[in-house]
């Protein structure tokens, strides 16, 4: 290995995921895949091009920048909506670029038909709308002032899609407060509809909602995590599985992670490791170097917590989690060397770390421990069955 560290994706693990999704959407929704956050720390430059390898043409985002990375990596013709944050000078670029993006605001509608009558252009633009999440998306008082506007700029503003965001699908106890967000949503939609304003897309839907809401899918679902090969919420798997004959996961995990020894050590009972006092060696132990720590995305949550594989054992993490290191408890593994593979995710021999165990042991959502990973570690692309 010539890095300190590695991130492996596993192309078969992508096709399975892109085929099941495919197959239970339909034909005739749009998969718009979800690759914000650098595509949930797996890498965009190496997962656009994969996605859309496998039939992919619609990729959602949060920053220009991101939809700036995700144009340069495409060959075929592919839609790229961005749904959050474009600065102001570079609301012209998106446009002129071809982007599609989300209008949350009647300043960033003022502002969009503003640069349009600029610079002549016409703008590809979703009308997110507040339903009941209370973050962003346009409120119902403005919709007068809103169709107004749309009908008076038909020559700057193109009405591609209609959308809101619901608010925590992945939990039945948000049942009642998901099913007035979709109400207030065809609310608003047949306002707009009565005025002669029609959108040619419709969604509201993520990866939670697109299972456990059906008919929230529409034209479109925006499908972030299950790409990835992770449910929502056990809730949501469980309510797949109970409608299923057999009771398996048709998502593959895509992510491995792997480092390797660069010291070993031996520590005496009674000797402190690494920072402070956290780890007190009540026998003689084997300690092992890593050279993986927080700045890669190995929380310090983990200290005297984590584990991960050696020769396919499981070995701890002992001692404070460092920048740059951490220090596994090797006693008792057989010839281990400097330069030998340890697995931080994924398998060695019959064993396994999973993301869970991460989120497991610290409180985190696996949305989290992925899109923490550093962007540094280079990412390479293998097909494994």
């Amino acid at each position: 290995m010539n890095y300190s560290c590695l991130i492996t994706l596993n192309e078969k693990s992508i096709e399975n995921n892109v085929r099941f999704l495919q197959k239970k959407l339909g034909s005739k929704v749009v998969l718009s895949a979800v690759v914000k956050a650098n595509a949930y720390g797996h890498g965009i430059e190496p997962m656009v091009p994969l996605l859309s390898k496998y039939g992919v043409k619609h990729f959602s985002c949060f920053y220009y920048s991101e939809a700036c990375r995700i144009k340069q990596v495409l060959s075929a013709p592919s839609t790229i909506l961005i749904m959050g944050y474009i600065p102001g000078n570079s609301l012209v670029d998106a446009i002129r670029s071809g982007f599609e993006f989300f209008v949350f605001s009647m300043e960033r509608l003022h502002e969009t038909i503003h640069v349009c009558k600029e610079f002549q252009l016409k703008a590809k633009i979703h009308l997110e709308m507040e339903t009941g999440m209370n973050r962003s998306g346009i409120d119902q008082s403005k919709l007068p002032e809103l169709i107004a506007l749309l009908k008076e700029n038909t020559e700057y503003i193109d009405l591609v899609g209609f959308c809101t965001h619901l608010a925590g699908a992945e939990s039945i106890s948000n049942h009642t407060r998901i099913q007035r967000q979709v109400k207030n949503y065809f609310k608003f939609l047949s306002s707009l509809q009565k005025e002669g304003v029609e959108p040619k897309i419709r969604h509201m839907a993520n990866s939670a909602a697109a299972f456990v809401y059906p008919k929230t899918r529409l034209d479109m679902v925006r499908i972030g995590i299950m790409l990835y090969g992770f449910w929502s919420s056990a809730e949501v798997f469980v309510q797949y599985l109970a409608r299923r004959v057999h009771k398996t996961d048709p998502l593959k995990r895509i992510l491995g992670w792997k480092s390797q020894i660069m010291a070993i050590k031996k520590v005496k009972a009674g000797e402190f490791v690494s920072y402070g006092l956290s780890y007190l060696a009540q026998e003689d132990v084997v300690t092992a170097l890593i050279p993986v720590g927080y700045a890669s995305g190995y929380s310090r949550s983990l200290s005297n917590r984590g584990k991960v594989l050696v020769h396919g054992q499981i070995c701890n993490v002992i001692g404070l989690v460092n920048m740059n290191m951490i220090i596994l408890d090797i006693t008792g593994l057989d010839q281990c060397s400097v330069g030998d593979e340890v697995v931080i995710i994924g398998k060695q021999g019959e064993r396994e770390i999973k993301v869970s165990a991460f989120s497991d042991s610290t409180n985190r959502l696996n949305y989290e421990v992925l899109t923490l990973l550093s962007p540094e570690i280079p990412r390479k692309v293998l097909f494994l069955s």
